[in-house]
Formats: C-alpha cells, structure tokens, sequence
C-alpha cells in the first residue's frame, strides 16, 4: 500500500484523484503554481507544495521541481493525472530512478504508443485494423505523391508527434498535396519540435468511439466497453456518451476485443483508451493508444460502477485484475463544461467567478475544482466543470441533462452551458445521427434573455 501519493497535476482531475486516496487512506500531496493558491486541490489535500510561477512550463512541466516536491513531503508515488506529464516518459523514467513509483505504464510502453508510427506498426502485428496509409514516416512531397496515388484521395496528413489536432492537414486532391504538407510540417516543428509526418487514408463519416482497457503487470488485460466522443470542435472533444448509439452488440464485442490485443501487444500496465474511427459501414480503424486516464473516465465509472482511480492505484502497487470485461447496464453522457463563449467562436473566458451552483438530483455528477468567488487563471486549459448524467435508457439520459444544464449557473464568466443545452435539443443529436464533422453544420440560436423574477 502507498503511504503517500503526490498529485503532478492541478483542477478536477488533481481533486478527483485526493478524493479517492482519501477513501483508500492513502495520504495526497498537491502541487501548485501560483495561480492556483486558492484552488480547491491545494485545499483538500493533505500538504501542498508551489511548485513555480504561472506558466507550466515553469511549474506543472518543471520535473526538477516536482521531484524536489516529492523528496520534501516523502510521496511514494505519483499520480500524474491528464496532460501535462501525464504521457511523458522521460518524467516516468526519473520517478523510477528516484524510486518513487509512477502510477501509469512503464516507459517503455509510453513511448510505444506516443509515436503514431510505432503505434501503427504495433496494431498491425497485433492483428488491430489500423486505416491504410504511409508504412513510415513521409520523407518527401513525391513519396507522399506516390502514397496518395496508392490509397486514393481524401487523405489526411499527420504529425507522428501529434495531438490536439496539431500538424493534421485533410487534402481531397493531389493540387492541394504539397502546399498542405508544408503547412503541416512546420505546425508540428514549432508545436513538437519534430516535422516527422505520415499519411491515413481519410475515412469519411466517421465516428471517434474509444474503448477503455485496465491491464495488470502481470498479463492480464480487460476492457470496459466504450465511449462515443463524436461530439468535437477542432478535435477537441465536449460531449462522450456510453453506450454509442451506433454501436451493436457484435460491434462492441469485436472493438473490445481488439483493444485488448492491443494492451496485450505492448503488456500494458495500468488504465488506458484505445480510439477507433468507425466509418458509416461499421468498419473501425485503430486511431491511437491514450496512456492515461482519460477526461471522460467518468462516463465509463458511471455505467459499469468501477472506480478506475482506484485500478489505476491498485494496479501500481502490484494488484491483480480479474480480467472480467464490463458491458453497459445503464447510459451517461458527459458534457464538458468550458469557460468559453459559444457565441464568439468559443473564446476562452477567463475572470472571477461571481456566481457558481452546479446541479443536483438522482443520476446527477458534477466533476469541478471551481466554486462562487474563484479566479480562472487564462494560463491553463479552459474546463471549470464536468456535467454527468445517468439513467436507465439514453432518452431519459437527454431529459436528464436538459434539467441538469437549466439548473447549472456561472455568473462572472461565459461557459458553454448554452451551446450543451441547444445540443441536447438538436433532432440529429437526439436520433444518434452525428459524424465528427456534426459541430461543423451545428448553428447556435441566439441567447435567450434571461427571465425577470416576479415581485409581489
């Protein structure tokens, strides 16, 4: 058992992971820039530790100053959280050889997954379906030509450091190739430090559907069905749902199964997502490999009552899993509460918070660091909150939301509350029938004046 887990993360996941520690009676330890001294993590953990100024290159990046943090306060282990350092395995590679353990993959797993190219090569030995494209890495525009010409246009370009949407360039005809290519390079030098790219065919009308994996160190790899993350804005995801409306059965069954031969391919310790594209066919192609938990982990705790915090936990102290696979009993969708305004193309809203009262009720989650009287600091990713709703079938799951996101209130700042709440409204949404591409077509109403109370 770990005596005292540090938390080299900040916000809700940082305040997810103390809650559990809390139950498990393992002691936490924060850490903080200066912007976040008043957040809620630093608060409910047992110590904390500032860790640097604002910026995060400077503090939630500054591994010297995180492992200066672990030596003062005797942590043991480390829970890195999501982002950040949470997929860096130079950062698990030090916890190891200051002996403090790293609760997540091995290294050497990290970076098996965290190159595209690796990862892809991985799947196809493990039998994965992967989308057909480039074997390697694209060295020139003519080997791309040639390429191109082999899988047929579209295509998508992608930097084999990627993430976030970073170095992707879609081309639809040779014309546009080389211009694209360039343009993806150097995104991706100046984001990763590395212009390597390959290429996909691209798969038109696809649906993101990932399916979380739990693997022990000893073998032993399970999945716990899947999540529907659609629902995107310039590959950033804002509404996950379990069960997919489009999956069936025999589509669940086979994905799972594919994830974990994928776990099983690199022996991968921990809890993991592997992401799928579905095209409209059915069909589903390996996208890439999460070594983390995930943002929506709680879709998934939700609907099959497991908490992965916990595995995650009892996975890097040695634990055994029982292999069981999970299948969905109940629906949840989650809708990611951001500090942005909808009506300005999603510009990140940054202030104090005047005003904070999230939902309640049966079936009801909220995930949030934030309360009446906090600061947003503008350093950091734009999540206040997490909005998760539960119920027997997705159309109550929907009715559910509805009431949920009227009854959510933030004054000070925008959110983007509105644009959740005309989803939940939207017919296409409602019958399941969205692609990735669906936010492209999505028009947001005008905002609703609010109601005048009545005096007497």
């Amino acid at each position: 058992m770990f005596k005292k887990i540090l938390i080299a993360n900040r916000g809700e996941i940082a305040l997810r992971v103390i809650r559990t520690c809390k139950e498990m009676g393992i002691k936490t330890v924060a850490i903080y820039s200066t912007a976040d001294r008043d957040s809620l993590h630093v608060r409910f953990a047992d110590e904390a530790v500032c860790v640097g100024p604002a910026a995060s290159s400077d503090s939630y990046l500054n591994i010297a100053n995180i492992m200066a943090a672990v030596e003062i306060t005797n942590a043991d282990a480390i829970h890195p959280g999501y982002g950040f350092l949470a997929e860096n395995a130079h950062f698990a590679e030090i916890c190891t050889e200051y002996n403090v353990k790293f609760i997540g993959p091995t290294p050497e797993q990290i970076n098996k997954m965290g190159d595209k190219i690796t990862a892809k090569d991985t799947m196809i030995k493990a039998g994965v379906p992967v989308v057909p494209g480039s074997d390697g890495l694209v060295k020139d525009f003519k080997t791309a030509q040639k390429i191109c010409e082999e899988v047929g246009y579209p295509v998508m370009l992608k930097a084999t450091a990627g993430g976030g949407g970073k170095g992707m360039r879609l081309v639809w005809k040779e014309a546009d190739l080389q211009a694209a290519l360039e343009a993806a390079q150097k995104e991706a030098k100046a984001a990763f430090g590395n212009d390597g790219m390959y290429i996909e065919k691209f798969v038109e009308e696809p649906r993101h559907v990932e399916i979380q994996i739990a693997g022990d160190q000893y073998g032993t790899v399970c999945h716990l069905s899947e999540r529907e993350c659609s629902i995107q804005r310039r590959h950033q995801k804002l509404v996950e749902e379990l069960p997919s409306p489009f999956l069936t059965d025999e589509l669940r069954e086979a994905m799972g199964q594919a994830a974990i031969k994928a776990g099983e391919a690199i022996n991968y310790e921990g809890v993991g997502t592997v992401e799928f594209l579905v095209d409209k066919h059915r069909n589903f192609y390996f996208m890439e490999m999460n070594t983390r938990i995930q943002v929506e982990h709680t879709v998934t705790e939700e609907v099959v009552d497991y908490d992965l915090i916990a595995e995650q936990i009892k996975i890097a102290m040695g634990e055994r899993i029982s292999g069981e696979n999970y299948y969905p009993q109940m629906h949840a969708i989650e809708c990611r509460i951001n500090a942005e305004d909808v009506y300005h193309d999603f510009r990140p809203s940054a202030g104090k918070i005047k005003s904070f009262h999230s939902p309640k009720g049966h079936g009801v989650r909220v995930d949030t660091h934030v309360y009446s009287g906090y600061n947003i600091p503008p350093y950091y990713d734009s999540m206040i909150a997490k909005l998760i709703c539960r119920a027997r079938t997705r159309e109550e799951c929907i009715a559910k939301m509805r009431r949920a996101l009227d009854e959510f209130v933030v004054e000070g700042v925008h959110t983007t509350v509105p644009f959740h709440r005309q989803l939940m409204d939207n017919e296409d949404f409602i019958k399941g029938d969205f692609t990735t591409k669906f936010l492209e077509t999505f028009e947001l109403k005008p905002a609703q004046p609010k109601k005048k109370k009545r005096g007497h």
